[in-house]
């Protein structure tokens, strides 16, 4: 980000006073799912192109087929079956769910303890204060769903009804049954946690019991960290998750694991390879930047839905596509690239439009993540910004990462939403699995 752009989070946080963004006698506006009306969907060389080949319009979402020839090749499985735990790469799966036997607890497995404790914006440095938006009663993202953008620029969305507040999470501690206190412990962190979260921790706790009991897994610790509020863009979850930056990770390691060891009376491995990072929608975006930008700290990731798209808030002239250009270049106007120092303004020497995978050198990280062909497609009306297509955008980071010889396992699910549930319970255990392949040795 660049310190203009950190200029104006701060004087945004800084104001207590609500910006009235809409009026009370407003309808709800309720989410889009197809191509945003005056999107350019015909000249991909112009700017925020949306390519709308193989997409079944008839279904909301649109339905994608795996074998658009602008997807990277996979191999389709027979349904029912799922990939290998040795096997790297593109797979295709479904149309029908079963869910593993590994999702669902056993009463002759022994189960891990979970330990609770809350955090509050007031005792955070990082995240202090926090972000609230003033959506209306009962209308979840209205003041998203009915934003402008900003003029020539449809990747920029206007959010006036963000403005700072204060947010109180839980953390959840799984500790496995046979922890042996006062060693260090490998330790998986996911997002959207607690009770309140999207995540369903149970059944995660479920497939660690057995998997752990069945010597498929090293005895893990399980820290489930509730997002900080809300959803998308001008919500505390939005700014922690869609940022494109090492400071969500940061803070997890700062403020979040030395009360973990606290209060779950456990100590936390300091090795890379023994950390990994779980996360659904913007929370498995944001488990892959906690590793991209903190290699030293983590090099396993699992994500569902991952939100590889343009979330990132507020709009960031540096990164202006946000986390789409983790695998793309950003498809709108080209813009300058400043650097701001003090009252000085000069020209960065850096494009601001390049993807970042194929132009940095391969990071020890290991990647296992999954899309539906229902899954989410361009949910806001006005973001007509070509990077809003969650499907599009995985099939891009599966292309990237094995142009760059990383290990992933990338799962395009038929007959699946965004973070389905029936592909979680059916992929959960091998997803796991995978990620932890050939853990104490190192990731080559």
């Amino acid at each position: 980000m660049t310190k203009a752009h950190a200029v104006l989070v701060v004087a945004l946080l800084a104001t207590a006073v609500a910006v009235p963004a809409i009026a009370a006698d407003t309808a709800c506006v309720p989410p889009n799912a197809s191509v945003p009306a005056g999107a350019n969907t015909t000249d991909p060389k112009a700017p925020f192109f949306i390519d709308t080949a193989g997409l079944d319009l008839k279904t909301t979402p649109p339905t994608r087929d795996p074998r658009n020839p602008n997807y990277p090749q996979a191999k389709e499985l027979p349904d029912g079956q799922i990939p290998s735990v040795n096997s790297d790469g593109n797979f295709i799966i479904g149309a029908t769910h079963q869910p593993s036997p590994e999702i669902v607890a056993q009463a002759d497995v022994p189960h891990g303890t979970v330990h609770t404790f809350i955090m509050d914006s007031a005792d955070s440095v990082i995240y202090r204060p926090g972000m609230i938006r003033d959506d209306l009663p009962g209308c979840r993202n209205s003041a998203v769903n009915s934003a402008s953008t900003a003029p020539g620029d449809k990747s920029d969305l206007l959010v006036p009804a963000s403005h700072a507040g204060s947010w109180s999470r839980e953390v959840d501690v799984y500790v496995p049954a046979d922890y042996v206190p006062g060693t260090a412990a490998p330790f998986i962190v996911y997002g959207d946690g607690g009770p309140h979260g999207f995540f369903k921790a149970q059944k995660l706790f479920n497939v660690l019991d057995n998997l752990i009991h069945a010597h498929k897994l090293p005895p893990m610790i399980a820290i489930g960290i509730g997002a900080g509020g809300q959803d998308a863009q001008g919500a505390e979850r939005g700014r922690e998750y869609d940022a494109v930056s090492g400071t969500y990770a940061e803070w997890v390691e700062q403020e979040v694991l030395p009360r973990v060891e606290q209060n779950a009376h456990v100590v936390l491995t300091k090795d890379p390879d023994g950390r990994a990072t779980m996360g659904i929608s913007s929370s498995a975006a944001a488990a892959f930047t906690m590793a991209w930008f903190r290699p030293d700290l983590y090099h396993r990731v699992l994500g569902y839905s991952p939100t590889m798209v343009n979330q990132q808030w507020p709009h960031d002239t540096s990164l202006p596509g946000g986390a789409w250009q983790y695998h793309s270049a950003w498809p709108g106007p080209v813009k300058s690239n400043l650097t701001v120092s003090g009252i000085n303004v000069t020209p960065a020497s850096g494009s601001n439009g390049a993807p970042l995978i194929p132009n940095a050198p391969r990071k020890p990280i290991r990647y296992w993540f999954e899309a539906g062909d229902r899954d989410l497609f361009y949910p806001v009306a006005p973001l007509a910004d070509g990077m809003h297509d969650w499907t599009a955008a995985n099939e891009d980071m599966a292309r990237v990462l094995a142009a760059k010889g990383y290990h992933y396992q990338f799962v395009f699910s038929r007959n699946a939403g965004h973070v389905d549930e029936g592909t979680v319970e059916q992929t959960l255990a091998e997803a796991l699995e995978w990620v932890w392949k050939d853990y104490p040795a190192p990731v080559r």
